[in-house]
């Protein structure tokens, strides 16, 4: 506790001495990082196969999923300054355990292809603080899509009708790549991962405290979060709309409407990068993955942990809460080792997406039963519109579900 209150003291000493954009780096936390992360290399594949499958009339379903994921990782990291706990730890306090092991086995299972070794080691050497800073700036490798979009010859009133006006297509492969759209954007593992972070950061605060029992917080922690959340899943959206209308005047105009490797999706930045396209295209993934990979690790060890009542957080020392960082070690190997199978990298991660579509349906039921519950919420139960988006985002979910279960059995 030591080291934590000394990192505290110096993070809040540099904030003082620093400009107006170091202070926004240390104000944005949990909900930027989330929505950064949100574009894990899931979402760069499903992106990517979505702008060549569907060309721009897929466009529309980015700002439909705005609001509602939004508004649903709003809700999570409530629950979790609001109680001081995650959503593992509400579940195993509130719910029965055959509920809490069947939500954790599907966040573990829908998400294991994503994990990779070289962060998870960054996340267990690394102090929290620092590595939620790295975290922070490798944002920016994401912008490398939006410079991509810029340079692409893109026809942008074809780019504005898809955007805009919604096109839908009653058909498998339509719904297929709709729900991993939505399963990619609103992703069961960022639930878990900000409810968990929100706890951390309350942690490590000297002054902080659960909202269940400090109400004064309350105002300024929702401030915090709301502005927190939204300017993540614009960031989010910002960086998916660029991908699918990158490889939308790319690939799509080429007749390419099927990516099967890595090097397919690079193609879509070939005509602009030239020779460097393979490269430009690697480095976003590379740069997406060290944002994704702790996310997606952390959420399951975190779930998994409070689930058996572990002692959990990336601010612990490895000794200090050795199983969790044991839960997150393998669930590390069993996803690198896709690599060493014949499986298709790019099929998995677009198929992972739309698994995590078809989960996140019960867990987001629980989820918003769960906000409202004053035993758990105490005096800050979800209330009104951000209740009203939470429930429309937990139907979309689960009529594009239904959707595409339909269109199987026909």
């Amino acid at each position: 506790m030591t080291d934590v209150g000394s990192e505290v003291a110096r993070e809040q000493s540099n904030v003082i001495a620093k400009g107006p954009f170091q202070r926004f780096l240390r104000t944005i936390g949990p909900g930027f990082i989330t929505g950064a992360s949100d574009d894990d290399p899931s979402g760069i594949g499903t992106y990517s196969q979505a702008g060549a499958q569907l060309g721009f009339n897929i466009g529309w379903s980015m700002l439909l999923a705005f609001p509602l994921m939004a508004a649903i990782q709003e809700i999570a990291a409530r629950i979790g300054r609001t109680t001081g706990k995650g959503l593992s730890g509400n579940l195993v306090h509130y719910y029965p355990a055959s509920l809490l092991y069947f939500i954790v086995v599907l966040l573990f299972a829908a998400n294991v292809v994503a994990f990779a070794l070289v962060s998870v080691l960054a996340i267990v050497f690394l102090h929290y603080s620092r590595y939620v800073t790295v975290l922070k700036w490798t944002t920016l490798s994401l912008f490398a899509y939006v410079v991509a979009m810029f340079m692409a010859k893109i026809s942008w009133v074809d780019a504005a009708k898809g955007l805009f006006i919604p096109h839908i297509e009653w058909n498998g492969p339509f719904l297929t790549t709709l729900l991993a759209i939505l399963g990619t954007t609103i992703s069961p593992y960022l639930f878990f991962w900000q409810a968990s972070q929100e706890v951390e950061e309350e942690k490590l605060s000297p002054t902080a405290k659960p909202l269940k029992w400090a109400p004064w917080q309350a105002s300024k922690a929702f401030q915090r979060i709301r502005a927190d959340t939204l300017v993540g899943m614009a960031l989010s959206n910002l960086i998916g709309i660029a991908i699918i209308f990158t490889t939308a005047a790319t690939l799509h105009k080429a007749g390419v409407t099927d990516i099967s490797s890595s090097t397919d999706a690079a193609k879509a930045l070939e005509p602009i990068a030239g020779k460097f396209a393979f490269v430009v295209f690697s480095a976003g993934i590379i740069g997406t993955g060290l944002l994704a990979v702790p996310v997606l690790a952390g959420s399951a060890a975190f779930a998994v942990g409070e689930a058996f009542h572990w002692p959990v957080g990336l601010a612990r020392k490895p000794k200090e809460a050795a199983a969790f960082y044991a839960t997150l070690a393998v669930a590390a190997a069993l996803g690198t080792g896709i690599m060493f199978t014949p499986i298709d990298p790019i099929k998995a991660l677009y198929w992972s997406a739309v698994i995590n579509g078809i989960c996140a349906v019960p867990v987001m039921v629980v989820m918003m039963l769960m906000a409202n519950r004053a035993d758990i919420m105490g005096n800050f139960p979800v209330r009104g519109w951000l209740r009203l988006l939470g429930w429309l985002s937990t139907i979309a979910m689960g009529l594009s579900a239904a959707g595409l279960a339909v269109q199987w059995m026909l």
